[in-house]
């Protein structure tokens, strides 16, 4: 049995019709986002590469006690970037400039002027961000990234510069928080260092840059995702390239070489 994840080419109408190496958009095809099928023994994580032309919408996601409180079982949506190309100009719409009440969120969002009042952070390779479930949020243009996030498709659109896909209003003000966003969710990421990037509650995600040390080897005592960056590593004997995402059954299953980075993750509920 393969170690290497089944994948999920996602069209979007913000997508791109030609992908970085090593993945190929099929003709006439425009592809956003690249998923990797969650393994039953990690149900709780799902790892992307998303890839943009046009501005994502703004949107929002709950968090796991405002799912459970609607009675559709534990679905929140807390997620982080790790940003691997852009192109000139590139930017992330995260949080507000300002506090905003519950009626200026709502009016921004009608008429289009929450786009204006949002923090767009200008990004480059290297940088991350952990977005907080409640966190308003928007991709920009020009943007490649890997996504790892909780296993959750519940997104409520806010505002979608026009497009003609439904909006989630009443529910994303539900959970919206119209508030800045805290920076010490963001770091930046050298290609070249290991760097533990999330450290729970929800999930733990970890760059290592060649041979790891023990500290990396006690946060991971079970099955754990492993994405490659640069180089290969082995998972079970099986060599896995950037592009691809494995399951290790244990820490110990997978080779490293002095000369990879790769990211490994697991959810804390798994």
């Amino acid at each position: 049995m393969s170690a290497v994840l089944p994948i999920r080419q996602v069209e979007k109408p913000w997508g791109r019709d030609e992908l970085p190496a090593p993945f190929v958009a099929p003709q006439g095809k425009r592809i956003g986002e690249i998923w990797f099928e969650p393994p039953a023994e990690l149900p709780s994580l799902l790892v992307k590469y998303i890839f943009t032309s046009e501005k994502l919408s703004v949107q929002v996601h709950p968090n796991d006690a405002q799912t459970l409180a609607k009675g559709i079982g534990r679905q929140g949506k807390e997620e982080c970037w790790l940003i691997l190309a852009t192109e000139p100009g590139a930017t992330l719409g995260i949080g507000f400039r300002k506090d905003l009440t519950e009626d200026e969120l709502r009016a921004a969002a009608l008429d289009g002027s929450i786009e204006d009042l949002m923090v767009w952070h200008e990004v480059s390779p290297g940088d991350f961000f952990y977005i907080p479930a409640n966190t308003v949020h928007a991709i920009g243009a020009g943007v490649s990234l890997i996504e790892v996030q909780q296993n959750s498709d519940i997104t409520y659109r806010l505002f979608d510069y026009g497009r003609p896909r439904e909006l989630h209003l009443e529910e994303g003000m539900a959970v919206a928080r119209g508030e800045p966003y805290a920076m010490r969710w963001s770091s930046k990421v050298a290609s070249d260092r290991s760097q533990v990037l999330v450290d729970g509650p929800l999930f733990l995600l970890d760059q290592v840059a060649g041979l790891p040390d023990d500290a990396a080897a006690d946060r991971y005592p079970g099955a754990l995702l492993v994405i490659p960056r640069e180089g290969s590593v082995t998972v079970s004997g099986q060599s896995v390239s950037p592009g691809e995402c494995a399951l290790a059954p244990a820490f110990e299953a997978i080779g490293f070489a002095q000369d990879c980075v790769c990211l490994l993750a697991r959810g804390c509920a798994d």
